[in-house]
């Protein structure tokens, strides 16, 4: 049965009931990581179908047309593409593999946009050989793109990705600012054959207002587009839409409190007194998903925009729907981590319990720290300890940070403490809960020749080897 482990200030993980469930099989948990080793990335995606239908519902209430693009690089499981699929939702691709992937899945090219950041040859021309939509970035991946359609210009869809240029939204290395793209596109000859299918732009943060900025420019971009001849059908926001991992404030709020006034060298919240800086994910948000997308729809552009290079005509007074609406564009968005909510979590073993040479407690996994993290300076989630049915040795209690199994003296899994009130031991297990979305798979390394973690998922009567996994 699962155990009580938290933070020494704690951040208790919202569950879902399938978490619960397996978490309280310690049989099937020791099965899972028998038959895969450890760590294992276990994957229940039933909870997409809500996640997503929080956004449509929200869209629908302000009769917007909307589309959703599954982000792929979220996670690497050829199962979130079946199940974005049966969603009937797109996919986001962010390379020339996620792109195969997809067509081989049977994803429908009218489906799929290119997002990556960087294109190489080889994606951009299974991309135009498949007729998917291509966030193009820059006028060199535009040119490079052209020249691959050949001395025919066979037709190029694309969407323009914008820099959005408020004064308020901080500069970014994606895309052009409009300007730029209209001098671009007004070279008629040089960019034959080139279809401007929208506009996509990509933001930092969370925040509902920039989002509403950037579709706010967008529609005027549009405007100017289709002065040129182009007929864009759609604004892609990007992802970025937020998700909580907590319930509870009080939890949140207490934690950043107690770490403000910890003492330098005091170890009792996190190793070396870390601050954590500002790096890191929001895990606990109250608007979320549906909520916020109604609040972004919601908004009323005053045009008051000075910096805007171009503002949409007769925006003034309009919400975003209705601007979006009265333009006859559709809405795009590209989550990832929001769609793949209560979707994983990751399990490990415990490999032993020992002190650091100061004397601080530790417990050693058999995973290492790019296992369970994202670009976040922390995973801020307390995890789950599960007894083993037949410890080999008598389990110790107090607290203890994690460290994992790359050999540098830095190989902390987690910053934060935790204790452990019903004791620890080798053999045990612990579950990251919650990892499907980035926290599996973006910076996950085979440092030291150790083996990725294995993906697993249910297949509604069975957990199964993920098809990615399938050699």
């Amino acid at each position: 049965m699962r155990q009580k482990m938290s933070g020494t200030a704690p951040l208790s993980a919202r569950l879902e009931p399938w978490m619960e469930d397996l978490l309280n099989d310690p049989e099937q948990c020791e099965a899972l990581l028998d038959a895969h080793g450890s760590p294992v990335n276990v994957h229940h995606f039933g909870a997409m179908g809500r996640n997503v239908g929080e956004l449509r519902s929200a869209a629908e209430t302000h009769g917007i047309d909307f589309q959703i693009y599954f982000a792929r690089k979220a996670n690497k499981t050829l199962g979130a593409i079946d199940q974005a699929i049966r969603e009937d939702c797109g996919i986001d691709v962010a390379s020339l593999n996620e792109l195969r992937q997809c067509l081989q899945r049977g994803v429908p090219a009218d489906r799929i946009i290119v997002t990556a950041a960087v294109k190489s040859t080889a994606l951009l021309s299974l991309a135009i050989e498949s007729g998917v939509t291509i966030s193009v970035d820059n006028e060199d991946e535009l040119r490079d793109a052209l020249e691959l359609t050949g001395t025919e210009r066979q037709p190029l869809r694309v969407a323009l990705r914008l820099a959005v240029s408020h004064a308020s939204i901080p500069p970014t290395r994606f895309g052009l600012r409009a300007p730029q793209w209209l001098e671009i596109l007004r070279d008629g000859e040089k960019v034959s054959g080139v279809q401007v299918a929208g506009i996509h732009f990509h933001l930092n943060g969370y925040e509902a207002r920039a989002r509403a900025i950037g579709i706010g420019e967008s529609l005027g971009l549009i405007e100017k587009l289709r002065q040129l001849g182009h007929a864009p059908r759609f604004v892609d926001m990007g992802g970025g839409i937020p998700m909580s991992y907590l319930d509870s404030a009080s939890e949140w709020e207490g934690f950043w409190s107690a770490l403000e006034v910890l003492p330098a060298g005091d170890e009792s919240l996190t190793w070396k007194s870390d601050r954590l800086g500002t790096g890191v994910y929001p895990y606990h948000q109250e608007l979320v998903r549906g909520a916020w997308l109604d609040q972004v729809l919601s908004t009323v552009s005053d045009n008051g925009l000075p910096s805007d290079p171009v503002v949409p005509s007769g925006q003034d007074g309009q919400s975003v729907a209705q601007a979006l609406k009265a333009a006859q564009i559709a809405l795009h968005c590209e989550p990832g981590r929001s769609l793949l909510d209560g979707c994983g979590l990751t399990l490990a073993e415990v490999a032993f319990t020992k002190e650091h040479s100061d004397g601080v407690p530790l417990v050693g996994l058999h995973m290492n720290r790019t296992q369970c993290r994202s670009t976040s300076a922390d995973f801020l989630l307390d995890p789950v300890l599960v007894h083993a049915q037949h410890p080999r040795r008598a389990r110790t209690s107090g607290s203890a940070f994690l460290v994992g199994a790359y050999c540098i003296e830095e190989e902390l899994l987690l910053r934060r403490r935790f204790e452990f009130p019903a004791g620890v031991t080798a053999g045990d297990l612990v579950a990251f809960p919650n990892t499907a979305g980035y926290l599996m798979h973006i910076v996950e390394s085979a440092s030291h020749q150790l083996p990725l973690a294995v993906n697993v998922l249910w297949d509604g009567g069975r957990w199964v080897l993920d098809d990615i996994d399938k050699v």
